[in-house]
């Protein structure tokens, strides 16, 4: 293994966005999710997981060809798309404070950086997909001939299943939990009990009240504005956060 755009997508690429996938559930959990946006935004979450996962699959077990260069293009973009979905629902929702924000960098240009490693060694594929070049378009989906490691596969799907699908699936089924008591706690002529005891948030008071619309230079903490929203209407009891 002599090419060093592979070593990079091995050991470098593919870390780094297992390292911030994590790190981005923990800033998730730290502003209470569930208690929040909920799990809307967790699906949300998945569905991004999936729009990354399914290239990634791809490159590692099948030959790249013209067919695998043009599905991860596809799905980049989606993923982009999806990605703006969720930062435009979760500031209405809940503080997307400065760490969370500097994650999302990495979370948008680790699968870029990966896509454009990929065409870089698979040129000719990626010239066939507009006709230039001297091969035709490939569309055939094949096992590599030559595959990597089988430690490795193994090794890479078993860490994004625990550090990524299995966090962001627990997640969404924390926020359903939260979701059901809130609804029980309604049916019941009150307001439930542990993260459910604040007063929700109008979606123009809240986006009011996000970082993006209250961050100002020299601001030291940008997403307390929505905090302090929240306390103020829940009679000034401080938001409970989740450990």
């Amino acid at each position: 293994m002599d090419d060093p755009t592979l070593i990079i997508l091995m050991y470098f690429i593919i870390p780094i966005w297992f390292l911030a996938g994590i790190v981005d559930w923990f800033c998730h959990r730290r502003s209470n999710i569930s208690g929040t946006s909920g799990a809307k935004e967790s699906f949300i979450h998945l569905l991004m997981f999936a729009e990354v996962g399914i290239p990634l699959f791809m490159v590692l077990i099948f030959e790249v060809n013209s067919l695998i260069i043009a599905i991860s293009i596809v799905l980049f973009f989606v993923h982009e798309a999806t990605a703006m979905w969720d930062v435009s629902y979760a500031v209405t929702k809940r503080r997307v404070g400065p760490i969370e924000q500097h994650v999302h960098s990495f979370l948008e240009m680790i699968p870029l950086l990966a896509l454009v490693l990929v065409v870089g060694r698979h040129w000719p594929h990626f010239t066939a997909l507009f006709g230039i070049g001297g091969i035709p378009a490939d569309f055939a989906l094949q096992l590599k001939e030559d595959p990597l490691p089988t430690w490795y596969l193994v090794t890479v799907l078993l860490v994004a299943l625990a550090l990524e699908f299995v966090p962001y699936l627990e997640e969404l089924m924390r926020g359903l939990k939260d979701k059901n008591q809130a609804n029980s706690g309604k049916s019941n002529g009150t307001r439930g009990t542990g993260d459910t005891n604040v007063t929700p948030v109008s979606d123009a008071e809240a986006e009011a009240a996000s970082p993006y619309a209250t961050s100002v230079a020299g601001e030291e903490d940008p997403g307390v504005a929505l905090e302090e929203l929240v306390e103020s209407r829940n009679g000034g009891i401080p938001i409970t956060k989740k450990r």
